[in-house]
């Protein structure tokens, strides 16, 4: 497929002042029948050209990982203060550990962040981590809690199924950029996919509009796949100004363009600004996992989006370098 439509000329957005976000059925994700797979991909680039978030079914994460990784984050997130806070993450030279509530401020006007968080990246079960210069800036291991028995092994475990659909996606966004499907194949060998277990307590009490569940943001990475349950938080901002919420729906996780493939594809694709504002006066909880190609490699255009209309925009950089940098900005502002 590649070349035969110029990408930049391809690919731009018909629609952007979206009213919903659509749904995808990944029933078929590991066909083999082209055309199968082709129909797959087109539903992918629409979505991403005229949205940038879809939500996905039949998704191959199975109902019990779930449930077991939200109940470990329940446990974590019950612990005493002082217990979590010896994981704090800017204690962390990698960004792996926890983040308390206002620990971080996504969006730079903003007060802080109205959620705790953990974060880990890599890791066997076995406890086998990476060599430090597979992972580059971003070297380094993840950091466990001691007391709790089952919460590494029901973290890993959706954290390894999460990464699983990450990858049976590539070659799908690879097929909806007029890429050969094994495009990716070679720089995704050491997944760099950063996941967080996240909690928003109630926001109650006098509005401050400028304290969120998470701020107005984009992500850093190539792309996110998010578990949310049921209680309504998250929002995406269409072109309009106009912000559309992503409301939960059973049995679905929601998928969505990160910076990274911004960045890699000149703008051709563009993640979208969005924000979680729990206002529901109970607590919520989330897990996204943010998806990145390995982080030794470089983000130079993809074939097709550099043209004469469209010159390169931004200094090539590797993928370890880019995400530091956003990670750095984020929790340098809290």
């Amino acid at each position: 497929m590649a070349g035969d439509t110029p990408l930049v000329a391809g690919m731009k957005r018909t629609d952007s002042s979206f009213e919903e976000i659509p749904i995808i059925d990944l029933q078929h994700i590991q066909s083999t029948d082209p055309a199968v797979r082709r129909a797959l991909a087109d539903e992918i680039r629409d979505a991403c050209i005229n949205v940038g978030f879809f939500y996905v079914k039949s998704h191959t994460i199975p109902q019990v990982v779930i449930d077991n990784a939200v109940a470990a984050g329940k446990r974590f997130f019950s612990l005493p203060l002082d217990t979590k806070a010896a994981l704090d993450i800017h204690k962390s030279g990698n960004f792996k550990g926890y983040t308390a509530l206002l620990g971080e401020n996504t969006n730079p006007e903003n007060r802080g962040d109205m959620h705790e968080g953990f974060d880990l990246g890599w890791e066997e079960f076995s406890g086998a981590g990476r060599a430090a210069e597979e992972d580059g800036v971003m070297s380094g291991g993840n950091v466990w809690p001691e007391g709790l028995p089952g919460f590494r092994e029901a973290s890993l475990e959706y954290y390894h199924a999460a990464v699983n659909l990450g990858k049976m996606l590539f070659p799908l966004f690879a097929l909806a950029l007029n890429l050969p499907e094994n495009f990716f194949d070679d720089k995704t060998t050491k997944p760099a996919a950063i996941m967080r277990l996240l909690y928003y307590p109630p926001q109650t009490g006098t509005v401050d509009d400028r304290v969120e569940g998470i701020g107005a943001h984009t992500e850093y990475e190539c792309f996110t796949i998010l578990w949310q349950d049921k209680i309504q938080a998250l929002q995406v901002l269409n072109a309009a100004g106009k912000w559309i919420d992503a409301v939960p729906i059973p049995g679905t996780l929601v998928v969505n363009i990160g910076d990274q493939f911004a960045r890699w594809s000149n703008d051709v694709l563009k993640s979208t600004f969005h924000r979680a504002v729990n206002r529901s006066g109970v607590e919520r909880y989330s897990i996204p996992l943010f998806f990145g190609s390995d982080y030794n490699v470089r983000l130079e255009p993809f074939p097709g989006c550099v043209s004469e209309d469209n010159p390169a925009k931004y200094e090539v950089v590797t993928a370890g370098e880019y995400v530091k940098s956003r990670l750095e900005a984020t929790y340098n502002n809290h």
